[in-house]
């Protein structure tokens, strides 16, 4: 179990970004409390992920139609930046995808690199 959810947005449906597909997305946030590190998370996140049938980018690294796609947007104010995960998520202030359900439960919460709240942000992109 990765935690406990605190807060869950409404789902919302979009469309792709960064690639062309006749597929809508859902997407949504949650608030988690967890004891989990990030690393741990990430771990926990990449095998629900696979256990629904998610298959990686491989070497492509392209974005493309998937089944789940899980990401950690923050982890409370932490910086991180490893081969694996960098936090906050980096390109997260330029998806409105990502920012309409976090600014739904989490609109004060500050970007701990660009100072701005969530919803300062997404007002931002609209």
């Amino acid at each position: 179990m990765a935690g406990n959810i605190l807060a869950i947005s409404d789902f919302h449906e979009t469309s792709p970004w960064g690639f062309q597909s006749v597929h809508p997305f859902l997407n949504a946030a949650i608030h988690l409390q967890t004891s989990l590190s990030p690393n741990e998370l990430l771990a926990i996140t990449q095998q629900i992920e696979r256990d629904l049938g998610r298959i990686s980018k491989g070497r492509t690294m392209r974005y493309a139609d998937r089944l789940i796609d899980i990401d950690i947007l923050i982890y409370d104010d932490l910086i991180l930046q490893t081969p694996d995960l960098v936090l906050p998520h980096p390109l997260m202030h330029q998806r409105l995808f990502a920012l309409h359900p976090l600014s739904e439960i989490a609109p004060n919460l500050l970007h701990p690199v660009l100072n701005k709240t969530i919803m300062e942000l997404y007002q931002f992109l609209l």
